[in-house]
């Protein structure tokens, strides 16, 4: 890909480094051989058939609906039911956002809080409508608890309504930043029960009257994903559609504590992006007669960016050894999405360096994955509020509720 653009040179090409894949930690070693050999298959066809096509994606703004059956062969469509470990999970999240952080956040959302949502929260009559479905990536969900005006204060602050009205329900209100909301087939809408204020859920067919869905345009990343404005205007749903597991808040809470575990291997996998990008670009690139890897101050650059994205990994290690055993607490998902996010900001911001002006293109990728960084940084709770859930936790003092 990077000798395509004319400006490197094709002799440049060296033998194979000694740790090919960057597991300088040996993560891999951890999994049991299927899993291992599963999970090296997905690299392998994410590497080769999907990481190339989709810088031109990500410059239009469009999805790759195409890609979706491949992702399926690949069991990305069921990673929440079909007996994976934890840690396999975590990596198979990774290698997604290796190849592309947009597909990566759709795999993520899809399995943490759509599939995992109806699988746990749904009905037997909704489980069988929807799981199968979803899981061929045959359909596609969206979570929709964000709003407009409430995003980190939506636990106390969430204003779409549900009222009882007959045998059905009529919903009001609005969610933004909706992930998939304008390709989905349903969206789970989250609402305030008008009758006794407690939170619901609700499958809502994104084709009944009353739902529009509208593209976010103009991001500065994660451009494959169609994240939506929604508007619910007199939706009406059948008392089939709400979901009886999904009853309070807490529910929600107990997803995004395991959906912000999920951003923390997103941060792994970018950085390990970022990491293939400039070596590569350092073996090929050459400057005053030799390749930009020679350098010493472009080696201390990999060598931070591999040191970040080695400390990710183990971190998130640690968190699915926690998910295994049924301990994982908010903190600790609110630890490690802050902390990789913040790392994957400086690797990305590294790897640019590394590739100097060509970083600022697209047609090199780390201009790509700069951007798709900030939104990792932002999205599934902001950068401070989970440094503030942390501190929370540590001091028995709240400093924002």
């Amino acid at each position: 890909m990077l000798q395509a653009s004319g400006l490197l040179r094709p002799e440049a090409a060296q033998p194979g480094p000694p740790f090919p894949d960057a597991d300088l930690m040996h993560v891999l070693d951890l999994l049991p051989a299927d899993e291992r050999a599963r999970l090296e298959e997905i690299r392998a066809v994410l590497q080769r058939d999907v990481r190339p096509l989709t810088p031109a994606f990500w410059n239009r703004e469009e999805f790759p609906f195409d890609l979706l059956p491949r992702l399926a062969e690949l069991g990305l469509g069921r990673l929440q039911t079909d007996g994976s470990s934890r840690l396999f999970t975590g990596l198979a999240y990774a290698e997604v956002a290796r190849a592309d952080v947009s597909l990566s956040a759709l795999v993520g959302i899809h399995n943490e809080l759509v599939l995992g949502m109806i699988s746990e929260l749904g009905s037997e009559e909704q489980k069988l409508r929807w799981l199968p479905g979803l899981e061929s990536f045959t359909s596609l969900g969206a979570f929709a608890l964000t709003e407009p005006e409430h995003g980190s204060d939506i636990a106390g602050g969430l204003a779409t309504s549900a009222t009882r009205d007959g045998d059905g329900w009529v919903l009001r209100g609005a969610k933004r930043w909706i992930g998939a909301g304008t390709i989905a087939d349903f969206a789970l809408v989250w609402a305030r029960d008008t009758a006794d204020g407690a939170i619901k859920a609700f499958i809502v067919e994104t084709d009944r009257p009353g739902f529009t869905a509208t593209k976010i345009e103009n991001k500065i990343g994660l451009r494959i994903m169609q994240n939506a404005d929604i508007v619910l205007d007199e939706v009406r749903v059948p008392d089939a559609n709400l979901l009886p597991g999904a009853t309070a808040f807490c529910q929600a809470n107990d997803l995004l504590r395991d959906s912000r575990a999920w951003v923390g291997w997103q941060a792994a996998g970018i950085q390990l992006a970022a990491f293939d990008i400039a070596r590569a670009y350092s073996l090929e690139r050459f400057q005053f007669g030799k390749p930009l890897a020679g350098f010493q101050l472009i080696q201390q650059q990999l060598s931070e960016i591999l040191g970040n994205a080695q400390a990710s990994l183990s971190l998130m290690v640690g968190v699915a050894r926690i998910q295994e055993a049924g301990r994982l607490e908010m903190v600790q998902s609110a630890m490690a999405k802050a902390t990789t996010t913040r790392l994957a900001r400086s690797s990305v911001a590294l790897g640019r360096s590394v590739l100097g002006g060509n970083g600022i293109t697209t047609d090199f990728e780390m201009a790509k994955l700069f951007g798709d960084a900030e939104v990792l940084y932002t999205y599934e709770g902001t950068y401070e509020i989970n440094s503030l859930i942390v501190a929370r936790a540590v001091t028995g003092k709240s400093a924002f509720v």
